[in-house]
């Protein structure tokens, strides 16, 4: 049986011990092959062949998490059906709406379903949130009595269950020090009772988790010190550290919040309206109910409700908000658009060529998320320390309160009150964070950019990059003809390209379309042509105004009407310079002739100078004729390898390995397919749909060969971040160690130690989504 895989969105996880819970309870279910678990995205992924995932649901669910599935009916299996019993109310602090499942996954009146499982309204509920869209804000999804996916605001996390939780606590420990002065001999009861309020929630979580396979808990430890704490006589302590945890816990969500809002905040630049064209008027449509093939109008100041391209109306469009282009792009019929950007002066009509759930920005949105569940090595071996790390603090906790009164006859309640706190400094929180948070926030940066990286892996790897292998077409240079040089023999350089653009119309000829464009562009009206015809391997033939014209190669040209020397030379002179010349002769007479080149990405040079700048190896790999690629390789400064077949490329990536350098290759992602593939580090460059994502393991969408640069320097800055993180919880929990065994500090700082650190390992991963 294959593989199957489901995908949920998970409420109230908040930092890595969450996810770890959360992983280990789903492992433990038979049929489950895989787990993935995005603390960052608010994700977690099963792979399964055939288990149980009502027995998933229930197990992520009992923990204290709200679950709901991201239906995909290719490859969703059945969800749970509702419990017979009342609301889950685990008390964890989170809030848990009864997810009636079974209208997520099936059809219900009112709706109509996408290929890729998205339902869609026939009526306008545009404030839902469908399974087919990325949710956005703290919480996960909810689902109501009606059916619909509900998703908090972003804004709304004191509203939470956690917080009211954290509020009841926080009252209670007022209440009993009010009490406590009014009553000083119940003072220990008061405490005791106060501290309750907020330790039951947790410690059924700690119990949960402990059954699910996880013992050592942050919930289980903070249980056992919250406990230890009253026995010894330090109730007052121990209802301040659990409020104090409280207060931590709800930090740690409202920073991962933010790292998960950063990306998602992409969603809302798509507008919920859309104006479809029909039958010779307009209606208002949900714009997730736009289909392929739809007609849309777009009046001046909207945003663009889908991607598409232009069918009528010439306007310019803020591609700020996706591309991160400052100057407003001129868009005519035929040009691409992207959903969220923003049209300027002028109406235009255009036609979807993607669905919501398929637009570039949700296209962002999914592989972001979907590479944030993917593990890179130093989150990996973080992972696999922090396994032993927590029972060795455990049993050292232990010692501490033990060995000490029992040897040397020490005070008891002294080092149990020592032991207690080592027990808090012990949870590994922070540690565990310290990579995923970094990384999460430095793709959701990157994305913002235009910078697809799949995952940690990739983005520790593109750190060791020290060559770079550039394909030449639309990599380097634009990747389409422009006319350089129109020379006239007799009569002006206007007439001769009139001509040659008659000639050319209607031709979808690389070459013809870019001498149509330089008409076009020079308001040129062309003439009708006769008798137009092709000749293989020579040119193009035709009549008009009475006069028989052909445009076609100099040696063909020189057939019909030979040339002087001077010409043959300056045409020469062109073709050095990586130039193609088109001859245009009539009544067999040479009149002038074109010339053309795949120019260079206006900051092709700048970025590859940036890269040698930094001692990082350039070469360029192309299938092209040597002239045309020497002459490119040197006005951008790079080493050329020319008529190279894919296998050659592939193999001079090999030898560039061999060297000892890591490779990363940048080419369309489509013919360079084996060279990507055969790389350190993959890169396609491309535009939006057009990028093959499949074949490398990054993309730069928007065609700036500066943004190889940038996801370097992103690569870099994401592992220095990494590393602080690593020093921030490590050096904390050190140093609240010593200070605890020397009777410094106590439970409070100890606490701090573990819920402060990772509120600031979080807060400084975050500094990544401001970019550079």
């Amino acid at each position: 049986m294959s593989a199957l895989k489901q995908r949920y969105r998970i409420e109230g996880m908040d930092c890595a011990s969450c996810a770890s819970k959360i992983d280990t309870a789903v492992r433990r279910v038979p049929g489950v092959s895989e787990v993935a678990v995005s603390v960052t995205a608010g994700t977690l992924t099963v792979e399964h062949s055939g288990a149980d995932m009502m027995l998933v649901e229930k197990r992520v669910s009992s923990l204290g998490y709200g679950i709901a599935p991201l239906v995909r009916p290719m490859e969703a299996t059945t969800p749970q059906p509702p419990d017979d019993g009342p609301d889950h109310a685990c008390g964890c602090g989170h809030d848990h709406a009864h997810v009636d499942h079974a209208h997520v996954a099936h059809d219900h009146a009112g709706h109509r379903h996408d290929p890729d499982g998205g339902a869609h309204h026939d009526h306008d509920h545009d404030d839902h949130s469908h399974a087919s869209q990325p949710a956005t804000g703290l919480a996960a999804a909810k689902v109501a009595a009606d059916g619909h996916v509900h998703v908090m605001e972003a804004g709304s996390w004191w509203r939470s269950g956690k917080a009211r939780l954290t509020l009841a606590c926080g009252a209670a420990l007022v209440f009993a020090y009010a009490a406590g002065h009014l009553w000083p001999d119940y003072d220990r009861l008061i405490f005791s009772i106060a501290m309750l309020v907020g330790l039951v929630p947790v410690a059924r979580r700690a119990v949960m988790a402990a059954l699910a396979g996880t013992p050592f808990s942050i919930e289980m430890l903070m249980t056992i010190a919250a406990i230890g704490a009253v026995i010894i006589g330090a109730a007052e302590e121990a209802a301040m550290v659990v409020f104090l945890f409280l207060v931590g816990e709800l930090l740690e969500g409202v920073a991962a919040g933010r790292a998960r809002d950063s990306i998602r905040a992409l969603t809302a630049l798509v507008p919920k309206v859309a104006r479809l064209v029909e039958n010779g008027g307009t209606r208002e449509i949900p714009a997730e109910r736009i289909a392929i093939g739809d007609t849309i109008l777009v009046r001046p100041g909207e945003r663009i409700p889908a991607d598409g391209a232009v069918l009528e109306g010439a306007s310019t469009v803020n591609e700020a908000p996706v591309t991160g282009e400052s100057v407003p792009v001129a868009k005519a019929p035929g040009d691409q658009l992207y959903a969220g950007t923003v049209n300027g002066e002028a109406a235009l009509t255009m036609r979807a060529t993607a669905t919501s759930a398929d637009n570039t920005i949700a296209r962002v949105v999914r592989l972001v998320e979907e590479a944030q569940e993917s593990k890179a090595p130093t989150e990996r071996f973080i992972d696999r320390f922090s396994r032993w790390y927590t029972p060795f603090v455990v049993a050292l906790a232990a010692l501490v309160a033990l060995v000490p009164p029992l040897l040397f006859g020490a005070a008891w309640d002294e080092w149990i009150y020592k032991g207690l706190a080592i027990l808090l400094i012990g949870c590994p929180c922070a540690l565990v964070i310290s990579t995923p948070a970094a990384i999460a926030a430095a793709l959701a940066a990157g994305a913002k950019r235009g910078l697809l990286i799949k995952g940690g892996a990739v983005l520790e790897k593109l750190r060791e990059v020290n060559a770079v292998a550039f394909d030449k077409t639309g990599t380097l240079t634009e990747g389409k003809p422009q006319v350089t040089d129109v020379v006239a023999f007799s009569g002006s350089e206007g007439e001769a390209l009139r001509l040659a653009g008659a000639l050319e119309a209607g031709s979808t000829h690389p070459l013809a379309v870019a001498i149509l464009a330089a008409a076009e562009a020079r308001g040129i009206a062309l003439p009708a042509t006769q008798q137009a015809g092709a000749i293989g391997g020579e040119g193009v033939t035709g009549t008009v105004e009475g006069r028989s014209l052909f445009l076609g190669s100099p040696a063909a040209a020189g057939k019909r009407a030979p040339l002087p020397a001077e010409r043959l030379a300056a045409i020469e002179a062109l073709n050095a310079e990586g130039k193609t010349v088109a001859v245009l002769v009539a009544d067999g007479s040479a009149l002038g002739f074109l010339a053309m080149r795949d120019q260079p990405r206006p900051d092709a040079s700048a970025a590859l100078k940036a890269l040698k700048d930094q001692g990082i190896r350039t070469v360029m790999l192309t299938g092209d004729n040597a002239r045309t690629a020497e002459a490119v390789g040197r006005d951008l400064g790079i080493d050329v390898r020319a008529q190279l077949m894919p296998a050659d490329k592939q193999r001079i990536i090999g030898e560039l390995k061999a060297q000892g350098l890591t490779v990363a290759k940048v080419g369309d992602g489509i013919n360079d397919a084996p060279a990507l593939a055969a790389a350190d580090v993959g890169i396609a460059m491309g535009g939006g749909t057009d990028v093959a994502l499949e074949t490398a393991d990054a993309a730069v969408l928007h065609g700036r060969v500066a943004d190889v640069g940038a996801m370097l320097d992103l690569s870099r800055r994401t592992m220095a971040n990494i590393r602080q993180n690593i020093g921030i919880a490590l050096g904390l929990k050190a140093f609240f160690l010593v200070t605890t065994i020397a009777g410094i500090t106590g439970l409070w700082p100890a606490i701090l130690a573990d819920t402060g650190a990772t509120v600031l390992v979080t807060a400084n991963a975050l500094r990544l989504l401001k970019g550079r």
